[in-house]
């Protein structure tokens, strides 16, 4: 965590420098000037948790929190603050104050790569907690029904054991894969050198058809995923298991990994073969785009309590669809609530 605190300041000062305003946009994945959602929270829980909000009216808190940011961040405050979509345009994040968990987003959708910086407020008024998530990381917390159907694909003729859809990756990623797994953490951004070639990820992971742990229930799949997400750390090599909640689950590889116990994967918001690029840093000069993310599909069956991995499909989000079926959902509602869990920003 200090070093990338000790990354995102070193923005920060860049930014400070640059003189840019908070509307100038910035490419994603500058290595100068764009904070990642991960230096974003950090350096905004390191700014901003403590600050006291007793006593001020709804508008003057909002522009107050407004004006702490953009000093956090490097930036001028401004006189007034524009309308613009979303508000803080060059880092493109709009945020929300929270005193409940319920998070709603008013007169317009969901934003599938924009950041939602959300600001937890005690029952004193005061600060304690900044998460920063993308909207399609959001997307797959709403429970309610108010999000309409999401992308979909199903699993067709799953016989085979083992399945590795594509056998290289693709063209951008081919020039950035290495033989071994750094001492990163698995949430941490990939390094040139680092990133393990998809027939290696695949090689690895074929261990964990077979092995079992006990089924936490049929309405508990995150933690049924978690299971899996530690299963796929330990296999990969990495000394400890962490999960950001964000897109790609082990982010340090590039990779999404999904425990199926039916047929129908859900997506969320954004196909794996788009060309849309992930918020994270340029890698040798290149953007990682959502079509260059590797897909872990393990599927599962239920017995006596337990939940065993019976087959793994490997494909990149370029080739998905080469295997998978795809359905595609409906738009958004105008107004979206999303109950988050209780335990929320403690991760």
């Amino acid at each position: 965590m200090k070093q990338i605190l000790t990354k995102a300041l070193k923005k920060v000062d860049a930014i400070k420098k640059s003189g840019f305003t908070i509307y100038d946009k910035i490419e994603i994945g500058d290595k100068s000037y764009w904070l990642t959602s991960q230096e974003l929270q950090v350096v905004l829980n390191h700014n901003l948790v403590g600050l006291n909000l007793v006593g001020l009216p709804l508008r003057t808190r909002s522009k107050k929190v407004k004006c702490e940011i953009s000093a956090a961040l490097g930036y001028p405050i401004p006189s007034s603050f524009k309308k613009t979509k979303p508000r803080f345009l060059g880092q493109k994040f709009d945020i929300y104050t929270q005193k409940s968990n319920n998070l709603q987003v008013w007169n317009e959708d969901l934003d599938l790569t924009r950041r939602y910086v959300l600001i937890k407020i005690n029952d004193k008024d005061v600060i304690s907690r900044i998460k920063v998530v993308s909207g399609s990381d959001l997307a797959p917390l709403d429970t309610t029904g108010t999000l309409t159907q999401k992308y979909q694909a199903s699993i067709k003729n799953l016989k085979a054991k083992f399945e590795l859809v594509n056998k290289t990756d693709t063209e951008l990623i081919k020039k950035l894969c290495g033989k071994e797994v750094g001492k990163q953490s698995p949430t941490d951004g990939p390094l040139l050198g680092t990133l393990l070639p998809i027939k290696s990820l695949y090689e690895k992971l074929k261990p964990i058809v077979g092995a079992s742990f006990i089924d936490p229930g049929a309405v508990q799949e995150r933690n049924r995923g978690a299971e899996l997400h530690r299963l796929v750390c330990k296999a990969l090599g990495f000394s400890d298991y962490k999960d950001s909640g964000q897109f790609p689950d082990i982010r340090n590889q590039l990779l999404e990994v999904k425990l199926q116990t039916s047929p129908t994967i859900d997506l969320g918001l954004i196909l794996p073969d788009t060309d849309a690029l992930l918020d994270m840093e340029k890698i040798n000069d290149s953007s990682i785009r959502h079509c260059d993310i590797r897909y872990a599909i393990f599927y599962g069956e239920l017995k006596d309590g337990y939940v065993t991995i019976t087959n793994l499909i490997l494909t990149n989000g370029e080739n998905f669809f080469d295997r998978m079926s795809k359905f595609e959902g409906k738009g958004l509602n105008k107004k979206i609530q999303i109950p988050l869990p209780k335990n929320y920003f403690e991760h």
